[in-house]
Parts: structure tokens; C-alpha cells; sequence
């Protein structure tokens, strides 16, 4: 629980990084400031506003932050007026130890425009801690041949205060024989030795008690007491000797527990006792004591734990070595730790943003700080990231990293990168450390939608039921979320004529597409129209395709037979002249289909003849030929009943009814005599002969007249009619002679088949056909203007 506080603490205390550090790269000096321990919390340090030169607006505006060095947050800036506070109680000796001054760092930094400055606060001691010594009673043994002068030293005192607050003086109470000398190490530290200013008598004074008192130079000074207890021994005039007043000692900070350090001698010109040697360790410190340890018997210093250079890296130790009758000598060890690259780069994450808009260039990522506790090389790191990513380190202020993007982000190309940060040090052998991020990419709304097909094409039957469902289209948005949400619409139709609101609607959500009303093939084969895409995006995005709907023909439609007219009016006779060879083309039935494809494939079938086996039709063209040759036993008047029939499904049908004469001439004149006997007609064929004679001499004198005034008018009525109409060339064409070479009729029935004026009716209007005036020939029906068909094919049909 205590690490994650401190790292969300820590992560409090730069999150301003991400976006300040890429704009600044260096830090400036603040200055120092000091604070005396224990000062209560909150108290006031200094005026940051006016040391910066900003106003109290300013420094809420560029959001003034303080981060300080390691898991404590010992200070706080009061932003609303600018005051540097103490955070909590600094107890000096827990933060510094030893060493004076006690100084903290930390930065000031302005987030907006960025600004770092570098700051330290200095820790003043206090005399808080009074002296203590660790052995309440020494104990000295002093030969009574002590010359005048002998130093005899005593255990210092210990005191966590620094500087003058430490241990300055050292005190005896009131002896003959003694007096207090001060020694000062090198490290500061004051030790007290006893010298002997007169001589001992062990006979007189076998034993001496004394109490030696410790002041530190505090105000009011702090004092600290221990008991002397010196016993007065025989004479032992000779003290040991090291062979080397300082030992040099290096040692590698991974040695392990119990390794020798170092072998100390001293030797004693005194036999016996007195020349018995034992070794110590001379005014040890607590951190010493705890590290090395000294075999008595054989001087041997070995390790009681394993040094850390990161921690201490050298160390000056004290040998003290005592023969039997208590003279002593002194050496100095000095041990110096040689650092290894045993600790690898550790990698603080102060600020870290995810996820990161895509299309955006220059976006901070993410902030860290890289250190090393190790040494030199193995103290020094390089920073980098996989090569294939689009991102950049960028070094900053004091070990600061920026991990920043190196170009725009593309999410639909890619919408996650995992990244790992690899710290390697400069060490033999090198420590790496790797720290995997993963950056997530987030959407912006920079696709438009984009149809599966530019154009679809949708087919629907005729005669469709409303709100039949008719198709889809559909359209895929690279973004995501909102941005890729479609939705579908109509858009205007290019044509103004087409009511497309009326015709289709499309559903927003998925795009359906639902005919609105029936479909009529005949009356609209086909319609096209835009459908727009747009997402939900801000702005939004859109798309269109083509869509078109051709509507497929059903054989609702039943054949309409062109000629012979079969609207009630008097029948049309063909003529046929009793020569006429087998296969004798007597006429041809026409007729139309409105729908379309198969449904208007026609077929023809003699469906009744008065005589079967002497008409034929041909199933394909309508043709009507006579199927043999014909005799004068065959009835003069014949009735044929053609029937049309499509290819629909299912099959729709119409019937044509023809009336056929056959005559041995065209200047016959049509008698319908279906009573007369063969022998009467044979016996009156003369007089009728005649009279078709003098008949024919006449017609063809009034046929020439009308034949001559109806080709001025139609040539009239065909430049006035909007219509295209087929006008016969020939006014006169011959009705005796084929003049074509094929075999068609002896008289000429010719039709003008034209289109109506609004060609988009597409209505065929049938005239007056053009005969000769013959007698005996079917008289000139009147066609009906109004007897309309409907049909697509825009052309006129002449009919002869």
C-alpha cells in the first residue's frame, strides 16, 4: 500500500509534464533556501511569487507545481499567494545522518509556457540529541612506571547533532593524576585521552574512579557522562607496535559475507602476559561495528555484511591492539569499496497519456526519468524504443525523457502500439531495464462512408404489393464509435419529373430500400436514383451511389391484333384468286404485345376455317397462305379464325377473325351468292363479266380522282402531324401485277400507322386504310381515332 501511494504521489507531482516538456528543455536556478528542523508544519520558507518575479494571477495561471526528490513530498506551494510551506516536521538526522550540510533539492515547475528551476532547501540542525557514550563505565589499566605525559585513550561520545551542535568538549572531574586531552579525527569526530600528569603508586591508589563528561556546543550544551575506572597495574614498559602505522585496502562492494578484508599485526617486546597481544576495534562507529569484525587472536578484519558502495563508499577504521598488562598501539585501516555494476536503471513513468487522438503531429506521450545508483560507466544509461514505431524519444532536464509522436497517427491503419522503453547502462557487464507501454489510438472522424458498389441495381416485378421490400444498400466507416455509425437517405433525383418520394423509401439504419406503391412495367420501365451515406461524426462525413430500379415485365398484357381491325366495325374481305398456287400469301395477321420479352413473343394458330386443310398460318409472322390449290369446288366465302397467343406465364391469348373470297379475277365484283348453285353461277357468269367490264372502266377512272385527292391530304395531315406517319410512295399501286417478286394479295391494303402527338403516351392511332374502289370489295371502315394501344416501341407500321 505504501509503494502505490508513493508512486500515485509521484505521479501527482509531474503529471503537468506531458504537455509542458515539449516545449522547454532546460532548467534554470531558483536559488537556496533553509528551514530549521522540527519547524512545524506549514510554516512559511520563502515568497516563490516574488524570488520569480510573477504575480499572485500568474502563478495559478501557469499552474506553479513543486516536485521534489525521492518518496516524500516535504514541501507545498500555496498557490493562491505564492508562500513555499513546510509540509511536514524535517527531523534533519533522519533525512541527512552525518553528513552537514543537509540539503534537499527540488524544482519549481511552470506548466504553462514550461519552466523548470532548480531549488534546494538546507536542513539547519538544532541541539536536539544530547551525547551519549557507548560503554557507561571504561575501564584502564595503568602501569604504575607510567612515565609522566602517558596519553591513555578513552571511548568518544556519540551525538547525532552536526557541526557545533555535536560533541565539542570533553570534561574529568578533579584528579591529581590526570587531565583531558582532545584529539580530532578526520572526519571531524573528537575523542578524549587520558594524560598522566603524575605518577601512580599502586601501593597508595591501586584503583581511581572518575567521571568524564561530554559537552556539545549547543545552546544551551547538551551533555553526556561515563565512568572511568582506572586500576593501577605492575609495570609493562613496553606498548605494542603495528608493523604499519595505516593499511590500504580495496574491496569490491559484491564481496561476500566473511570475506577477508584485511590482516592487521603488532608486536610486544615484553614477555609473558605482558606480551600477549589481542586486537579490537578502536572507537568503532555504529555503521563499522555493524560491517567489520576483528579476530582478536589473529588480527584478521573480515566482512559482517556486504558493503554497498551505492550506500558508504569508504570507510576509516580504528585497530587498537592491547597486550596483557593493558599498554596498547593504534593503526588505521583504510577500506576503500570498489563499485560493480550491480544495480540496473530503474525507470520512473511521471506522466502518461492514453489514449492519443489520431491526425494529430507532435503529441506527448509519455514523461519518465531514468537513474542509476551505480558509478561511472556503470552509472551512465542510454535510452530507446523499438525502431519501427512512430514515435521519438527526446532527452530533457536532468535524466528526463519525453516520449513524444514522431508523425500523424493513422487509427484505421493501426490502433494500438505497444511500446517497450529499454534503459541499458554503460556497465561491464551491462544491466538493462524495460518498461512496456501500451499506447491506445482514438478515433477521429477523417473516413467518409464508402458504399460496397458504386451502383446497385434492383429488379422488381410489376404489379408489386406497397411496401414490398426490394433491395439493400450498404456503406462500411473506417472510424469507429459514433464516427462509424451510417446512416442512409434519398437524395433529390436529378430528374424533377420523377417522384421518387412517391415511388421508393429507404430505411436510416440499415438501408433497405421498400417500393411504396405498385409498379407498373408498361407505364415506368425503370428509374434511378442517389442514396447518401453520412456518419455521425462532428463534422459529419457522407457518400452517395447510384441505385437503379428496373422493374421486370409480368404478362398482364394480352396480344392486340393490329389488322384485321377487330373493333366491330364491317369485316374486311381478302380476294383470292382461284389460280393461286399453294403457299399464296392471302394476307397477314398483326398483332402487338404491351409487355415485354417473352411475355411479347407472339404465336399464330388457325384456330377455325369453314374449310380446314385449305388456309394455313404460319406460327411465326401471322402469314395466312392458302395450303393447296384451289378448285371451283371450293366455297366462294371462307371464315378463318386466327389465334394470337403469347409466351407469358401464364399464357394470355387473342382471336382474329379473316373473311376470304375467292374469285377467278379482281374484276369480279363481290355478289355474296351463298345460295347460288354451281350450275346458276355457271349459267349467269357471262352477264356478270359484263357487267365487271363497264364497272371496272368506271372505278378506275373514280379511283384515279380519289386516289389523286387523298394523296394531297395525307401529305397535308402528315406535315401538320407530330407524329411520324408511312405514307404509301405509289398512289396508284398496281393490285394486278406483284410488282415485289414475293407473293403477296393482288390488291394493296395499305394503313398509316403513326404515333400519337405525345410520344410518351406511346399510343398507336390507327386511319383510314387506302383501298381502291372496287365493287364488290369490303366499303372503307371508318378506324376509330380513339382505338388507342398502348405500347413502347415508338415507330409507325405500314401494313400492306
Amino acid at each position: 500500500m505504501e509503494i502505490g501511494w508513493m508512486h500515485s504521489r509521484r505521479q501527482r507531482q509531474v503529471l503537468v509534464f506531458f504537455v509542458l516538456l515539449s516545449f522547454s528543455g532546460a532548467g534554470a536556478e531558483l536559488g537556496s533556501y533553509s528551514v530549521v528542523e522540527e519547524t512545524e508544519r506549514g510554516s512559511f520558507v520563502a515568497n516563490l511569487g516574488k524570488d520569480l518575479g510573477l504575480g499572485l494571477t500568474e502563478m495559478s495561471t501557469r499552474r506553479a507545481r513543486i516536485i521534489s526528490q525521492g518518496n516524500k513530498q516535504h514541501l507545498q506551494l500555496k498557490v493562491q499567494t505564492g508562500d513555499l510551506l513546510i509540509n511536514e516536521k524535517l527531523d534533519r538526522e533522519e533525512l541527512c545522518g552525518p553528513t552537514e550540510p543537509c540539503i534537499l533539492h527540488f524544482q519549481v515547475l511552470m506548466e504553462k509556457p514550461l519552466e523548470i528551476f532548480q531549488a534546494e532547501l538546507r536542513v539547519i540542525d538544532i541541539n536536539d540529541h544530547s551525547p551519549i557514550f557507548t560503554e557507561k563505565e571504561m575501564i584502564l589499566k595503568i602501569p604504575e612506571n607510567s612515565p609522566l605525559g602517558t596519553e591513555f585513550p578513552l571511548n568518544h561520545a556519540l551525538d547525532l547533532d552536526v557541526g557545533s551542535n555535536n560533541v565539542q568538549n570533553y570534561k574529568i572531574s578533579p584528579s591529581s593524576h590526570f587531565r583531558v586531552l582532545i584529539h580530532e579525527l578526520r572526519d571531524d569526530r573528537k575523542y578524549p585521552e587520558l594524560v598522566l600528569d603524575k605518577e601512580l603508586d599502586r601501593e597508595e591508589e591501586p584503583q581511581l574512579r572518575l567521571t568524564l563528561t561530554a559537552l556539545d556546543g549547543g545552546s544551551p550544551p547538551r551533555s553526556g557522562t561515563a565512568q572511568v575506572r582506572i586500576e593501577v597495574v605492575d609495570i609493562n614498559d613496553n606498548a605494542p607496535e603495528f608493523e604499519q602505522p595505516i593499511y590500504k585496502v580495496r574491496i569490491p562492494e559484491n564481496s561476500s559475507l566473511g570475506s577477508l578484508v584485511a590482516t592487521v599485526s603488532a608486536r610486544d617486546l615484553d614477555s609473558g602476559a605482558n606480551g600477549k597481544i589481542s586486537y579490537s576495534l578502536f572507537q568503532p562507529s555504529e555503521d563499522i561495528s555493524k560491517t567489520l569484525e576483528v579476530n582478536a587472536m589473529t588480527g584478521e578484519i573480515r566482512l559482517r555484511k556486504q558493503v554497498d558502495f551505492e550506500a558508504v563508499t569508504s570507510y576509516e577504521v580504528h585497530i587498537k591492539a592491547t597486550d596483557g598488562g593493558g599498554l596498547s598501539g593504534k593503526c588505521t585501516l583504510l577500506l576503500q569499496v570498489v563499485d560493480v555494476n550491480d544495480n540496473p536503471p530503474q525507470v520512473t513513468i511521471s506522466a502518461f497519456t492514453s489514449p492519443i487522438p489520431e491526425n494529430s503531429p507532435e503529441i506527448v506521450v509519455a514523461v519518465f526519468s531514468v537513474s542509476d545508483p551505480d558509478s561511472g560507466n556503470n552509472g551512465k544509461t542510454i535510452s530507446s524504443i523499438q525502431e519501427d514505431l512512430p514515435f521519438l524519444l527526446k532527452p530533457s532536464v536532468k535524466n528526463f525523457y519525453t516520449l513524444v509522436t514522431d508523425r500523424a497517427l493513422d487509427r484505421e491503419a493501426r490502433a494500438e502500439y505497444n511500446i517497450t522503453l529499454t534503459v541499458t547502462d554503460m556497465g561491464t557487464p551491462r544491466l538493462k531495464t524495460e518498461h512496456n507501454i501500451t499506447v491506445q489510438i482514438s478515433d477521429v472522424n477523417d473516413n467518409a462512408p464508402a458504399f460496397t458498389q458504386t451502383s446497385y441495381t434492383l429488379f422488381v416485378r410489376e404489379n408489386n404489393s406497397p411496401a414490398l421490400h426490394i433491395g439493400s444498400v450498404s456503406a462500411t466507416d473506417r472510424d469507429s464509435g459514433t464516427n462509424a455509425q451510417v446512416t442512409y437517405s434519398l437524395l433529390p433525383p436529378q430528374d424533377p419529373h420523377l417522384p421518387l418520394a412517391s415511388l421508393v423509401s429507404i430505411n436510416a439504419d440499415n438501408g433497405h430500400l421498400s417500393a411504396l406503391k405498385s409498379l407498373d412495367y408498361e407505364a415506368l420501365q425503370g428509374f434511378e436514383f442517389l442514396v447518401g451515406a453520412a456518419d455521425r461524426g462532428s463534422p459529419a462525413l457522407s457518400s452517395e451511389a447510384l441505385v437503379r430500379v428496373l422493374v421486370l415485365d409480368a404478362n398482364d398484357n394480352s396480344p392486340f391484333v393490329l389488322y384485321p381491325l377487330q373493333n366491330g366495325s364491317a369485316p374486311c374481305t381478302e380476294l383470292v384468286p382461284r389460280a393461286a398456287e399453294p403457299g399464296y400469301l392471302v394476307t397477314k395477321v398483326v398483332a402487338v404485345d404491351g409487355d415485354s420479352g417473352q411475355n411479347a413473343w407472339l404465336s399464330y394458330q388457325l384456330l377455325k376455317a369453314t374449310e380446314p386443310g385449305l388456309f394455313g398460318v404460319w406460327a411465326h409472322n401471322g402469314e395466312v397462305r392458302t395450303a393447296r390449290l384451289l378448285s371451283e369446288r371450293d366455297a366462294v366465302k371462307h371464315r378463318l379464325v386466327v389465334l394470337v397467343r403469347d409466351h407469358g406465364e401464364p399464357q394470355r391469348s387473342a382471336t382474329a377473325t379473316l373473311h376470304v373470297l375467292l374469285v377467278d379475277g379482281f374484276s369480279q365484283p363481290f355478289l355474296p351468292l351463298p345460295e347460288a348453285t354451281p350450275a346458276q353461277a355457271q349459267t349467269e357468269s357471262l352477264t356478270v363479266y359484263l357487267v365487271v367490264a363497264l364497272a371496272s372502266v368506271s372505278s378506275l377512272f373514280l379511283l384515279s380522282v380519289l386516289l389523286f385527292v387523298a394523296v394531297r391530304l395525307c401529305r397535308r395531315s402528315r406535315a401538320a402531324s407530330v407524329g411520324r406517319c408511312l405514307v404509301p410512295q405509289d398512289p396508284f399501286p398496281g393490285y394486278l401485277v406483284d410488282v415485289s417478286g414475293t407473293e403477296t394479295p393482288p390488291q394493296s391494303y395499305q394503313y398509316e400507322v403513326c404515333l400519337a402527338g405525345d410520344s410518351r403516351t406511346s399510343e398507336f392511332k390507327f386511319l383510314k386504310p387506302i383501298l381502291p374502289n372496287i365493287q364488290g370489295q369490303c366499303p372503307e371502315p371508318e378506324m376509330e381515332e380513339n382505338s388507342n394501344f398502348r405500347n413502347d416501341f415508338g415507330f409507325s407500321i405500314q401494313l400492306k
